[in-house]
Formats: structure tokens, sequence, C-alpha cells
């Protein structure tokens, strides 16, 4: 794993900051697939948002998963 520094308004690093280690787990998993995306941007962002979920659930990460953290 590699560590990045992105920046963020004060309200989100304090969310992240706050989170508990299973929900920054989370936020972990949601980040990676969500750059990935920007691999081909010509898309719009609802057919983004819609291949992220799409993606996510072929990868097992539904309601159900995320319930177990």
């Amino acid at each position: 794993m590699v560590i990045v520094n992105i920046p963020l308004d004060n309200e989100t690093a304090k969310i992240y900051e706050k989170a508990p280690l299973a929900d920054k787990k989370k936020m972990q998993i949601l980040m990676s697939l969500w750059l990935r995306e920007f691999e081909n941007p010509s898309i719009s962002l609802d057919e983004l948002m819609d291949d992220i979920s799409n993606k996510a659930q072929l990868r097992g990460l539904t309601l159900r998963f995320w319930s177990l953290f």
C-alpha cells in the first residue's frame, strides 16, 4: 500500500480523523475504486457513479459486506 496526501476541506478531514478504523478502511476502499475510474474520464458523472456501484457489487462490496465492519 502507498500513502498519498490529498487535500480535503476541514469538515471532511475531521470526519476521516474521527472515524473508527473499520470506517477508515471502508473509505480507503471506496477512494481506491473511485480514483481508478479516472483512467477513463470521458464518461458523465452519473455513468461513473453507476459503474463504480456495479464494480463494487461485483467485488462483493454490498450493503451486507459494509455492515460487517
